[in-house]
């Protein structure tokens, strides 16, 4: 929570148990990014999808994933 309040960012907290994918959780609610306690908390693929559509910032180690562009995520035009 420190590390959201810090950033400037308004936590929003997913539901306990859920079905939906990550990055279908994080496009309906329309967040800027997503805090994680580690990188591990997500695979490459999962990282790079919610990339797509949030900035990824991960409180330990100290780190911040900058969303893609439109052109990086697939989408031309």
């Amino acid at each position: 929570m420190r590390t959201a309040s810090r950033l400037g960012y308004a936590l929003v907290w997913p539901p306990d148990i859920t079905l939906v994918p990550l990055v279908d959780q994080v496009r309906g609610a329309d967040v800027d990014a997503v805090i994680m306690p580690t990188p591990l908390h997500m695979d490459a693929l999962i990282l790079h999808a919610v990339m797509c559509v949030a900035d990824v910032e991960t409180v330990s180690p100290r780190m911040s994933f900058a969303r893609w562009t439109a052109f990086s995520c697939g989408r031309q035009g």
